[in-house]
């Protein structure tokens, strides 16, 4: 359900139901994001920093017990019209039918005009 509702685009919603309230989300190594509502707060900044952005799929994902990992593949154009795609790792660590911490793997990448 996670993975289809971020195809259709539903990432607001998507981090809504299947995130918890106390939920960490790390980009590499940076420092991550704590609680719903600041993974909300991040999430609108990017979508509003975006003209367009696409799963292209979910290229793979295991799960074993209340770990997963999914392999995203993500197309983003910014509003002067660059792209970029994006091929990351997610790990994720869920407890009781929620994300409790997320952290995404990917190459530095720059927009392309």
């Amino acid at each position: 359900m996670l993975i289809a509702m971020a195809q259709q685009g539903k990432f607001l919603e998507a981090i809504q139901e299947f995130y918890a309230e106390d939920a960490t989300m790390q980009e590499n190594n940076q420092p991550p994001r704590v609680g719903l509502a600041a993974l909300l707060e991040n999430e609108r900044r990017v979508l509003a920093s975006l003209k367009e952005i696409r799963v292209n799929r979910a290229d793979s994902f295991i799960v074993d017990g209340d770990r997963a990992a999914i392999n995203w593949v993500y197309h983003f154009i910014d509003s002067q019209g660059r792209e970029l795609r994006r091929n990351e790792l997610a790990y994720q660590i869920w407890r009781d039918g929620k994300i409790v911490c997320e952290r995404f793997f990917y190459a530095g990448e720059s927009m392309k005009t």
